[in-house]
């Protein structure tokens, strides 16, 4: 049975973390084309679709592997095997259905492991170092919340770039309501200061 933290059960609560991102990561995507899912707009390659398919190796790997209960048949991707960044985008031969499918089919899979073990269950991190490996399910838990919120950050910037559109979840934008006139004065105040702090750093 789960612990629970003043009355919450712990477990639940951890999972509700990591569930409030990948719900967010998954909302960057909603309206937007094939084209815009795949742009990569940082120099490194950074586009809606990739991060999803990497928080499917993501959950793949630390909710399969680490706990002896490898998911079947991981697309190579996914393993140590892959080419760079392979993780980090989806190929001509992959649709964003079959990215989306396949991570809903991921999410399954790690919910699964998640109820099947408490949250002191012992696992094996392979890729980090001997210092740090052993875990448990509950450390793992925070760990792919942490990252899946990171990379719904990354979404958020992205989303950003491609339409303007912002917001912290669905229904939620967490940005003050304010026209679009008032955020170009704002941007070009913050682009003034930048300029500003530049000759006086030179002075």
């Amino acid at each position: 049975m789960s612990e629970t933290l003043l009355g919450v059960d712990e477990k639940q609560l951890l999972h509700q973390y990591l569930d409030a991102a990948r719900s967010a990561l998954l909302w960057k995507l909603s309206g937007l084309s094939d084209y815009d899912v795949r742009r990569p707009l940082t120099p490194t390659g950074t586009n809606l679709l990739g991060l999803v398919k990497h928080a499917a190796g993501v959950e793949l790997n630390y909710f399969g592997r680490v706990f002896g209960r490898p998911f079947p048949n991981p697309p190579l991707w996914s393993t140590a095997e892959a080419l760079p960044a392979s993780d980090m985008y989806a190929a001509e031969d992959e649709s964003r259905e079959s990215v989306l499918e396949f991570y809903g089919e991921v999410r399954s899979f790690a919910d699964a492991t998640v109820a099947a073990l408490p949250l002191d269950a012992p696992g094996v991190v392979t890729w980090w170092s001997p210092q740090r490996r052993e875990v448990t399910l509950r450390q793992v838990l925070v760990q792919v919340s942490i990252e899946l919120h990171r990379h719904a950050g990354h979404a958020d910037v992205v989303r950003e770039l491609i339409d303007g559109a912002v917001g912290m979840q669905d229904g939620n934008s967490n940005m003050p309501q304010m026209p679009a006139q008032w955020w170009a004065e704002h941007h070009a105040r913050l682009e003034e200061i930048a300029a500003a702090s530049s000759q006086v750093l030179k002075g």
